[in-house]
């Protein structure tokens, strides 16, 4: 399953950076590490503001997190993080 997830994040960025929003590249054997430090804290992942903007959170690593492909992977504290990130950016999660 992480390796399905590091392909859609790699993914996402990719699709972000079509719309203009770079993020900076993540290592894979980094990735899962930086996922989880990332929804562990208090700031909002790289480019999810201008992503936001765009109205593409879509490509957020918040909205990975939130994917119920993914869900496996994080703890209930790290995917509600990424949750009320979502929700208070205006980003349904259907």
């Amino acid at each position: 399953m992480e390796e399905k997830f590091i392909v859609a994040w790699e993914q996402a960025r990719a699709a972000a950076l079509e719309l203009g929003v770079r993020m900076r590249p993540v290592e894979k054997a980094d990735a899962m590490k930086t996922a989880h430090r990332c929804l562990s804290g208090h700031r909002e992942s790289d480019g999810f503001f201008l992503l936001a903007e765009k109205k593409h959170l879509e490509f957020s690593l918040e909205a990975l997190a939130t994917d119920k492909r993914f869900t496996g992977l994080f703890t209930d504290e790290e995917a509600n993080t990424a949750l009320q990130r979502l929700l208070s950016a205006g980003y349904y999660c259907g």
